[in-house]
C-alpha cells in the first residue's frame, strides 16, 4: 500500500500543479489575488452575548479559509449576521482562497505561520491532508471533520457548440461523439478545480454513467474557475464542473448550458465541509463548539428562503464573491435556466444548508465519508485495501461527536439530531445504489472503473 500511496502522491503532485498554473487568471472574477496567505480577509470584531460561563470557548479568534462559491456561505453568513459574535467567536476571520491548492498550502502552514486553521473544504481533502497524501513533503496534518456545509449548488456546465447534440443529463449521444472525437484527434476537454475531490467526482460519474470513460476517452483537467470561463469563451473548453456561481455565469454570458446539476445526478448528495486542524480544535474544543453553533444558525438562516434575497446580496458583495448579485438569486430560489431550452423551478433542488428531503444536511455522516472514498478507490486514487481500513481512517478525521454536542447545547430538537453515523442506501441518477454496508458491491456494479473488483 505504501508503494502504491507513493506513486499517487507523485501523481497528485503533477495533476494539482496544473490547477496552480492559472492562478494568475482569478483577479478579475474572484476578487483580488492572494498575497503571501494567499487570502483576502473579512474581520467583524463584535462583543459577545449571554454567553453560558461553561460554554465560554477557550479563545475568540479563529483564521479559516473559504473560496467564493455558495459553499462558503454558512461561514460568510455566520460571520455577517452575528452568529460567531453571538457564542464567543467574536474575532473569527475569514480569508479568500484564490485556488483549493492554496487553501491545502495555508492550512499546512496554520495561522501562527500566517496560513490558516482550516475552513471549507472538498471532500475527501481534509482525510488526505491528514495522511499527507496531498501536502508538501508527505508531512501528515491530522484535520478534523465537523460538520457538512451544504449540499447542491453545483452543476456541470457544456460549451454552446454541443447544444443540442446529446451532450446533456442522460448524455443520449455523448458517447458516440466523444469517441469521433477521440478518433479524429480532437479529444473532448473537460475540467474541475482540483484533482480526486468533489467537483472531480461529480463529472466523472456524470461521464461514466454514459459510458464514456473520464480517464481515456477525453482530457480531463484541473483548472481554475476563472481560467475555466475564458477558455470557454475562446472554445479551448468543452465541460466544466464546479460550484454556483460559475455554471450559471457561463448560461448568462451565453458561451454555454449547464448540462446537469448536481443535485440531478444524486438528489441530496453530500457536498462541501468545515474541517479545522485537530490540533486548534484538541486545545480548544468550546471554541470549535461555539463556530459550529455559529455555523448552524447560519445554515437555518439561509434555508428560510425569505432570507435568500439578503443572503445572495451579502454573498455577491465586493468583499466576498464581487459579481452582479442575480447571478445568484435565480438559482438560490431553485430556479435555473439551463440554456439548452430546459428550466428547473423547485426549491428541493436549490442549495440546501441544514435541512433537506432526507433529513440533516449539517450532520457529517460516516456514510458519506466512505462514498468519498470507495470513490477515491474506484478511480485509483486511493488502493483497494483503503477499504479494509475505512472505519479506522474516518473514525480518525470525522467528529460527528462534536456536532452531536454543540447541536444539544444550541437546542437543536432531538428530531434533527440523527442518531445513526449511516444515511443508509444511496441512490444516483443512473439507478446505480450505494449501500454502506456493502462499498464493494456498489464497486463491482459500477461498469467504467480503474478498480479490479
Amino acid at each position: 500500500m505504501s508503494e502504491f500511496l507513493n506513486q499517487s502522491r507523485r501523481k497528485f503532485l503533477l495533476t494539482a500543479g496544473a490547477s496552480a498554473v492559472g492562478s494568475i487568471f482569478l483577479k478579475g472574477c474572484l476578487g483580488n489575488p492572494p498575497g503571501t496567505t494567499g487570502s483576502v480577509t473579512q474581520v467583524k470584531q463584535v462583543a459577545a452575548t449571554n454567553i453560558n460561563p461553561a460554554q465560554a470557548p477557550e479563545t475568540p479568534r479563529i483564521k479559516l479559509g473559504y473560496v467564493p462559491i455558495v459553499e462558503s456561505a454558512p461561514l460568510i453568513i455566520a460571520l455577517e449576521k452575528g452568529f460567531f459574535a453571538k457564542h464567543g467567536m467574536t474575532e473569527v476571520e475569514l480569508s479568500k482562497q484564490a485556488s483549493w491548492g492554496s487553501a491545502r498550502d495555508n492550512v499546512e502552514i496554520g495561522a501562527a505561520g500566517g496560513g490558516i486553521d482550516g475552513g471549507q473544504w472538498q471532500m475527501p481533502m481534509p482525510h488526505l491532508i491528514s495522511e499527507g497524501i496531498i501536502t508538501k513533503g508527505n508531512v501528515k496534518i491530522p484535520m478534523y471533520l465537523l460538520m457538512q456545509l451544504i449540499t447542491h449548488g453545483n452543476g456541470i456546465a457544456v460549451a454552446s457548440k454541443w447544444e443540442g447534440k446529446g451532450i446533456n443529463l442522460k448524455l443520449a449521444q455523448g458517447e458516440t461523439i466523444i469517441s469521433q472525437l477521440k478518433s479524429s484527434n480532437n479529444i473532448f476537454k473537460a475540467a474541475h478545480t482540483f484533482p480526486h475531490v468533489n467537483q472531480d467526482f461529480w463529472i466523472r460519474y456524470w461521464l461514466a454513467a454514459g459510458g464514456i470513460n473520464p480517464d481515456a476517452d477525453i482530457n480531463l483537467m484541473p483548472v481554475p474557475s476563472a481560467q475555466t470561463v475564458a477558455n470557454m469563451k475562446t472554445g479551448t473548453m468543452d465541460a466544466f464542473s464546479t460550484g454556483d456561481p460559475w455554471p450559471y455565469r457561463i448560461v448568462k454570458d451565453k458561451i454555454g448550458y449547464m448540462a446537469a446539476l448536481t443535485a440531478e445526478i444524486w438528489k441530496n448528495h453530500p457536498e462541501e465541509y468545515l474541517a479545522i486542524r485537530a490540533d486548534w480544535v484538541d486545545k480548544n474544543p468550546k471554541a470549535t463548539k461555539a463556530l459550529l453553533k455559529g455555523i448552524m444558525e447560519a445554515q437555518q438562516w439561509l434555508d428560510n428562503f425569505d432570507n435568500r434575497e439578503e443572503a445572495a446580496n451579502i454573498l455577491a458583495g465586493r468583499n466576498y464573491f464581487n459579481l452582479p448579485v442575480e447571478i445568484l438569486t435565480e438559482p438560490f430560489q431553485g430556479k435555473y435556466n439551463m440554456g439548452d431550452g430546459r428550466t428547473i423551478d423547485d426549491r428541493s433542488m436549490a442549495a440546501l444548508y441544514w435541512k433537506d428531503e432526507k433529513g440533516s444536511v449539517s450532520y457529517p455522516y460516516k456514510s458519506h465519508d466512505l462514498w468519498f472514498l470507495t470513490e477515491s478507490v474506484r478511480w485509483g486514487f486511493l488502493p483497494p485495501d483503503t477499504l479494509t481500513n475505512a472505519t479506522a481512517i474516518i473514525d480518525k478525521v470525522n467528529r460527528e461527536d462534536l456536532w452531536k454536542e454543540a447541536a444539544q447545547e444550541l437546542g437543536v430538537a432531538a428530531a434533527d439530531i440523527p442518531t445513526s453515523t449511516s444515511r443508509g442506501v444511496e441512490e444516483f441518477f443512473d439507478g446505480i445504489r450505494f449501500d454502506p454496508a456493502n462499498p464493494t458491491a456498489y464497486l463491482q456494479s459500477l461498469k467504467v472503473k480503474r478498480v479490479n473488483i
